[in-house]
């Protein structure tokens, strides 16, 4: 369901339909970490700490887990609040925080260590949130959602800073910055990517 790369370069994380986490060698394609169990649904998304040392998780169970990379044992959580699928999860650049997206139509951004919210849910979308991101600087977040669109939100008020950016003819499946934090690409089931 997603795979991601550790800051590091060494390790590929993915997270699969068969409820678990994996962390895989990138030069010998071998697993050297996992399966780590305790989701009790797809994994949905996955992403690496910017320390390579923890990996967070989404589930089709409604939960957001924190794993140590090499232990697989659950570090915080499950993070508990939505009431659908997490489809998509991401590490703030200075590892503090985890910002998700789910079906039930908000952001969420929450604390690594307390597994607590720190803003009230970003609301006002209409439709699935299928992809979050951090800027570099970890001062919004950018979101894609089956509206077709693409929205900025301030990490700490949850008020929407700009968009949403009209353009897409189907879902904003996938979004992220430029390592500047001034563009952002998206990708859409309308076959295009935009930056």
């Amino acid at each position: 369901m997603s795979v991601a790369f550790s800051p590091n370069g060494k390790h590929i994380v993915s997270g699969s339909c068969d409820e678990t986490i994996r962390i895989w060698d990138i030069a010998t394609g071998e697993p050297v970490s996992g399966p780590f169990k305790g989701h009790s649904n797809d994994a949905r998304s996955v992403a690496f700490s910017p320390d390579s040392k923890c990996v967070v998780s989404g589930s089709a169970d409604n939960t957001i887990r924190i794993w140590d990379a090499v232990t697989g044992r659950t570090i915080s959580g499950p993070f508990k609040g939505y009431t659908d699928y997490v489809r998509s999860v991401a590490f703030s650049p200075d590892g503090k925080y985890v910002a998700s997206g789910s079906d039930d139509e908000t952001i969420r951004i929450w604390d690594v260590v307390t597994g607590k919210t720190v803003s009230n849910p970003f609301a006002g979308q209409t439709h699935y949130v299928r992809s979050v991101a951090f800027s570099p600087d970890g001062k919004c977040v950018v979101l894609g959602s089956d509206e077709k669109t693409i929205c900025l939100w301030d990490t700490a008020t949850g008020q929407k800073l700009s968009g949403p950016f009209i353009g897409h003819a189907g879902y904003v499946r996938s979004v992220a910055f430029s390592p500047d934090g001034k563009r952002v690409v998206s990708g859409s089931d309308d076959e295009t990517i935009r930056i």
